[in-house]
């Protein structure tokens, strides 16, 4: 029978483990490691024969369009064939876990998830959608889940219940936060609990355990959210946002102190020491030689490997933090969020570093959560269809090159191209852009991209801003002289408004 969907949001609370905690629920993790490795083996099995199928081949080689339905049927009868489904997996699991010392350590609904999770992961590869899934080395698989509250790992009271037939019963206490002033977390254990993950982390060396309780219903919102239309405008590491009250344009995690110099030195170490420990297995220009091999890791590199997760581990968890502070201040402008859809993955390949320092790919899938949390949402339009960094809202369009990072038109509009670009935005119904409404309100924005680049030059002044906000080019019909700044416009009085924004875009980096 189908179950209806309900809305969930989660909550992580630090657990109180004793050694004696410690150790059985290592080796409940590594119980359940082996279990992943043989289910996904089988998967992998059953993968090789309906690939060699005939019933697969013939699939193949229909047409998507045409024979749609005969398509999926074959393929769904080559799968029914050698037994690959998800039921035919928990069966396989089951038999696997009761035959040895796994049934001591791991109880069957946390069996059937481990499955579960082997199956998602082949099923993809099958498909194409991802590549080959690996097998889980040792200290490798770092959580675990339920599939209730009712059975297997449980939330009971304030504690984690977990009791397995034949073995021992685990009763550990959490942690809570008694100086939590949001009422985030009162918010949470008042809520039902669907199920329970089980969570091991590193933090600074020592191992913590954590438990995510996966609750009904949905988080309890820290901000206001305003009631405005915000436009965006994501680059691969900045962000301008314009509703009708404010605007903005910044680099994304401005303050997240950059730690690429220490990472390379960590990983120089540790490369030098992995050479010196195994000389067998490199060549004599430092490649590593082909085919099998052992490698040995010295108690220094060990030490190297550990300082590198460290320092990894703060920089996503800063980066996190500072994206969950902007999304806040994105929501506090309005819950109606429209931008352009972006292939983020496509940014890796010609803007790496800088997607990789700075995830614009999380910040928006973190937008879009709090977004519908708050009961907003983030529509993503077309950029094939609506062409906003070329369009003009009096109808023209005109090719820009990438350097070019000011939108002049001979309608009289000229206006940072990221901003410009994000009030547009706010105006795009249906993939297509309502140019009376952006005309009609660009009365008000104006003022407020003027102030959004005045405060960038003044940032300016004490920060370094990245060249794509284009502050260090001289624009065209400036009669202002180099250096001048947007703050000294407020005090020039009898001046008309032309010549007042011709002296503020007019501005070089000192």
């Amino acid at each position: 029978m189908f179950k209806s969907s309900t809305h969930s949001f989660v909550h992580e609370l630090p657990l109180d483990i004793t050694p004696k905690d410690d150790r059985e629920l290592d080796i409940r993790l590594e119980a359940s490691r082996h279990l992943y490795n043989a289910c996904l083996q089988q998967c992998l099995r059953q993968i090789a024969l309906i690939r060699q199928s005939r019933l697969w081949r013939k699939a193949r080689r229909l047409s998507r369009i045409e024979h749609g339905k005969e398509r999926k049927e074959l393929f769904k009868q080559a799968k029914k064939e050698y037994g690959y489904s998800e039921y035919q997996l928990h069966t396989f699991v089951a038999e696997v876990r009761c035959s040895c010392w796994l049934q001591y350590h791991i109880d069957s609904a946390t069996a059937q998830k481990t499955a579960t999770r082997a199956f998602v992961s082949a099923d993809a590869y099958l498909h194409g959608k991802r590549g080959r899934p690996r097998f889980r080395g040792q200290h490798r698989l770092h959580s675990l889940e339920g599939k209730s509250n009712a059975t297997g790992i449980r939330w009971k009271e304030g504690y984690l219940v977990w009791n397995i037939r034949g073995g021992r019963s685990l009763k550990i206490p959490a942690r809570f936060d008694t100086k939590e002033k949001y009422g985030v977390q009162e918010n949470a254990l008042k809520s039902r609990v669907k199920y329970c993950r089980l969570i091991c982390k590193t933090l600074r060396g020592r191992k913590r355990w954590y438990i995510q309780l996966v609750l009904e219903g949905k988080a309890l919102c820290k901000i206001k959210a305003g009631d405005d239309t915000v436009g965006l405008d994501i680059g691969p590491s900045s962000i301008a946002a314009v509703s009708g009250q404010s605007a903005f344009l910044e680099a994304f995690c401005q303050d997240l102190t950059s730690k690429e110099h220490v990472i390379k030195d960590i990983q120089k170490k540790m490369s030098r020491s992995i050479r010196l420990s195994n000389p067998q297995n490199f060549n004599e220009d430092k490649t590593i030689k082909k085919g099998p091999k052992t490698w040995k890791r010295s108690q220094r590199y060990r030490i190297q490997r550990n300082t590198l997760a460290e320092e990894k581990r703060k920089l996503a968890a800063t980066r996190k933090r500072l994206h969950g502070e902007l999304v806040n201040r994105v929501l506090q402008m309005g819950k109606s969020i429209r931008l352009e859809k972006l292939s983020y993955k496509k940014f890796q390949s010609s803007f790496g570093k800088s997607v990789g320092a700075k995830a614009p790919g999380l910040f928006v899938a973190m937008l879009r959560r709090k977004a519908e949390s708050a009961g907003g949402a983030v529509e993503e339009f077309s950029t094939y269809k609506t062409y906003l960094s070329q369009t003009c809202h009096c109808g023209e369009r005109h090719k820009k090159r990438l350097s070019e990072r000011w939108h002049h038109c001979g309608c009289g509009v000229y206006a940072q191209r990221d901003l410009f670009s994000a009030h547009l935005a706010r105006h795009v119904l249906n993939e297509h852009l309502d140019t009376s409404q952006a005309v009609k309100s660009w009365t008000a924005t104006e003022p407020l991209l003027e102030r959004a680049v005045s405060r960038l030059n003044q940032l300016a002044n004490r920060k370094a801003c990245l060249s794509s906000f284009g502050l260090g080019q001289r624009q065209s019909q400036s009669h202002a002289k180099k250096g001048s700044l947007s703050i000294e416009v407020a005090d020039v009085v009898g001046e008309s408004r032309e010549l007042q924004r011709d002296v503020q875009f007019a501005f070089r980096t000192p």
